[in-house]
């Protein structure tokens, strides 16, 4: 691992971290439920607009796609939002960072690299109905979807402007077609449901590639990185910034 870039964080998740909002968004009011089909594919999905967005306007917006983990996996199309979506869709968040920003859920007897067929057809159908700055596809997850995020970079990372996989797994394998991609992982060091080895030798994997990928890694933090990652504005800062040439 080169020390470049490899932050390693002394915060404990009790500490309070700078949040972009204090006040809980309510999200079933803010996030349309929708279905998507085609074929023999279909994925359920939570819909965020930004909040000036007009049917009949110019402007073009960011997309952010958020995957879950294995424990929001169902059909009520409400679970998938417990964890990280209410950063995204906190107010001052939808004012600092306008975005679309869609949820699917995964059914329960299935896992998200086995739906990336799915989900990528469902983010070509999102920009085909809604203004979309398609240099602006951001795509990030949590333990599973961890391991969704890295599949969506293997099959299709021309698709994306940038890419934050949170305590995942993804092919060493296929590392090199992720070098152009900017990415930025986290893990926990005492993580015992996904091994952080797992992150590690992703990044280790793509820096032998060429590639310049950002690595945080938490000290003392187990399964659940991702609470501290999605509250942190800098982190938003990152990921808001990056765009396709």
């Amino acid at each position: 691992m080169r020390a470049a870039t490899l932050l390693c964080l002394a915060l404990p998740l009790c500490l309070p971290l700078t949040a972009l909002a204090q006040k809980k968004p309510d999200l079933d009011k803010l996030m349309e439920k929708k279905k998507f089909e085609k074929g023999d594919k279909s994925l359920s999905y939570r819909l965020l607009k930004p909040d000036d967005y007009k049917k009949d306007g110019k402007d073009s917006y960011p997309l952010v796609v958020f995957l879950h983990g294995a424990g929001e996996r169902g059909d009520d199309n409400a679970a998938q939002l417990k964890h990280g979506v209410a950063d995204f869709a906190a107010e001052a968040h939808r004012k600092k960072y306008p975005c679309f920003l869609i949820a699917p859920q995964c059914p329960k007897n299935s896992f998200w690299p086995a739906k990336a067929d799915a989900l990528l057809d469902l983010i070509d159908a999102v920009c085909k109905e809604y203004r979309v700055d398609e240099k602006r596809i951001y795509v990030t997850g949590l333990s599973m979807g961890g391991f969704g995020t890295w599949e969506l970079l293997a099959r299709k990372p021309e698709r994306f402007a940038a890419a934050m996989p949170i305590c995942g797994r993804g092919d060493v394998k296929k590392a090199e077609k992720m070098v152009k991609v900017p990415i930025w992982c986290f893990h926990g060091d005492k993580d015992t449901a996904v091994k952080v080895e797992f992150s590690r030798d992703m990044i280790k994997a793509i820096e032998d590639a060429g590639g310049k990928p950002k690595y945080t890694e938490y000290k003392g933090v187990g399964h659940d990185s991702w609470s501290q990652t999605y509250r942190d504005p800098k982190v938003h800062e990152w990921l808001f910034a990056q765009k396709k040439e």
